[in-house]
């Protein structure tokens, strides 16, 4: 038996080795070998061994568990691992995370309770190494979380195609059970029902709050989050996002930090699904958002006026075609394109004068979610062993598919220029009141003519659009672009096309201007526009922003 194990390595050693059948096929043996990093797996035959061997890495590994079957006259037991490594695609060129399953039959020993016992032994040491896979980033240890996790998640079944629910029901499901992480779905009824959801609901009760939908439903429940008494504790919730829109920009970007290369559609649901089940929780910039008769509003995407917002607003006619309506938009907006008058102005970004840590008290930059021993988001940790004699017991909240716009309500409140009005969430100290003159401090852009404004704080504007290629998750920045009146409309389309791979900024446009700033302020002079906050259409007029470094958790895996 020794002789077949896998060759010895000093920095890899193997400390779990057995022979199994395969699950399905009894005349298939294969030498099952566990390092602290690998899954090793050789199929005992007199072929080459480089044939028949395949190399796992528990990096990829979302879950382990063992069981038996029902028969009880079979005393086998089986255990099963999951993996979604990066694989070449059939049809095209390119990686992709692709599901990979291996099941083996225990069938040693005549006592069915020592089979499963074996069996478990396995699964738990195939959970416990990949827990301990979870690497530094940034050079900082991650922190554990001791009890489960329980996670409501939100699906908008009509965002994007209207296809969420059937993503939902043919992916995510199943990855999230094999991860072994339970979870009560809720589908959206309505407009802002995910925002009445964060504000109102019992977060004791919940340690992740993840959406399945365009950018508009985590849009949603960050301002319901942040319209809390509670606020300070709520906004540090872990919030996920799995790609169920047309735009999906923040599930782009999670999947562009994870250094993966760019996929779309549900290849881009299936690594944020991964990196959902694999836990690691990111600090995350929110922007306040200062608007001249509406309430404060907290943005994680960015802030829009001119030829990008027009885009995204006039090509909600074309939703039926997906990610595609972007491209569509685009093109029917240059065929007239406008230019828009006003005054922008902003506060230079200096990163020698943020004190990250003393300013928020924050000790690390990430911390780890649910990959702790007593935790169920991530591979099923050891204490907790589903089986198929033990399901996970997930559950559904509400049925209704009525519509749920990605558009926000106009609501009048008390003008937000009041000095003694009260805001939920943190002060703004770098911003005075709309109607009061600019600090010292702040550049005015000497041109009032633009084609469009653009402040992002993620890397991508839509799933094929990498507006912002420097942009960190909590950085402290705001990456402030604009476009000077003048520019044609064949270089316009040029720098779109370059955007899709993030190579707009190498193109030398005279007519684009890029820049780092902590805070900014809009006046537009031209009488009729639209401004868009994370793709939502809001009040036309001026409006003023400022980060909030890490303010929102973001799981990131």
């Amino acid at each position: 038996m020794d002789s077949r194990r896998a060759e010895p390595d000093r920095d890899n050693p193997v400390t779990l080795y057995g022979e199994f059948t395969v699950t399905g096929n009894r005349k298939v043996r294969c030498a099952v070998s566990l390092t602290e990093r690998e899954l090793i797996v050789q199929r005992l035959s007199s072929a080459p061994v480089g044939r028949n061997k395949v190399v796992l890495s528990l990096k990829d590994c979302v879950g382990c568990r063992a069981h038996r079957e029902d028969d009880n006259a079979d005393p086998a037991a089986y255990f099963v691992a999951y993996f979604y490594p990066l694989k070449r695609r059939w049809m095209s060129s390119g990686v992709s995370r692709q599901r990979v399953e291996h099941s083996f039959r225990l069938a040693a020993l005549q006592d069915s309770r020592d089979n499963l016992k074996e069996a478990e032994k396995w699964a738990w040491a195939v959970r416990e190494r990949c827990d301990r896979q979870q690497q530094l980033r940034d050079g900082l240890l991650m922190s554990q979380l001791s009890r489960p996790c329980r996670m409501m998640l939100l699906v908008n079944p009509q965002s994007g195609k209207g296809q969420a629910l059937t993503l939902y029901n043919n992916h995510i499901q199943r990855m999230l059970n094999e991860a072994g992480i339970p979870h009560t779905l809720v589908i959206t009824e309505r407009q802002n029902h995910a925002r009445e959801l964060a504000r109102e609901a019992d977060l004791s009760q919940w340690d992740a709050l993840v959406i399945m939908s365009g950018d508009g439903l985590l849009f949603e429940v960050i301002n319901g989050l942040l319209e809390r008494s509670d606020w300070e504790e709520a906004i540090r919730t872990p919030l996920g996002i799995l790609p169920g829109g047309s735009g999906n920009a923040l599930a782009a970007s999670v999947h562009h930090y994870s250094g993966s290369s760019p996929v779309s559609s549900e290849e881009l649901l299936i690594s944020c699904g991964f990196l959902l089940c694999k836990g690691l929780v990111s600090r995350m910039d929110l922007v306040s958002i200062h608007l001249s008769c509406s309430p404060r509003l907290f943005s994680f995407l960015s802030l829009a006026w001119g030829f990008v917002a027009d885009v995204d607003v006039e090509s909600e006619k074309y939703r039926h075609v997906g990610a595609a309506r972007f491209t569509v938009g685009t093109l029917v907006r240059l065929a007239s394109l406008r230019v828009y008058k006003g005054k922008l102005a902003y506060l230079p970004y200096l990163p020698a004068t943020e004190d990250y840590n003393n300013q928020r008290g924050l000790r690390h930059n990430m911390t780890l979610l649910c990959n702790s021993p007593a935790s169920s988001l991530c591979p099923a940790s050891p204490r907790s062993r589903p089986s198929r004699d033990c399901p996970l017991q997930n559950t559904f909240h509400n049925s209704c598919h009525s519509n749920n716009s990605l558009k926000v309500r106009r609501t009048e409140s008390t003008p937000s220029r009041s000095a003694t009005k009260v805001l939920s969430g943190p002060p703004d100290s770098l911003l005075l009141p709309l109607d009061q003159p600019l600090p010292s401090d702040w550049v005015v852009v000497p041109e009032e003519d633009f084609v469009l404004m653009l402040a992002m704080y993620q890397s991508h504007l839509a799933e094929d659009l990498l507006a912002a290629p420097g942009a960190i998750l909590d950085d402290g920045a705001i990456h402030l672009f604009y476009v000077r009146a003048g520019i044609s409309r064949a270089a316009l389309l040029r720098l779109f096309l370059a955007m899709e791979k993030g190579a707009h900024l190498a193109t030398n446009c005279q007519h684009l201007v890029h820049t780092k700033v902590r805070a900014l302020r809009l006046e537009p002079y031209s009488p009729k526009g639209i401004i868009t906050v994370d793709g939502e259409v809001v009040e036309y007029g001026p409006v003023q922003a400022e980060v909030h470094r890490g303010l929102a958790r973001l799981i990131t895996g």
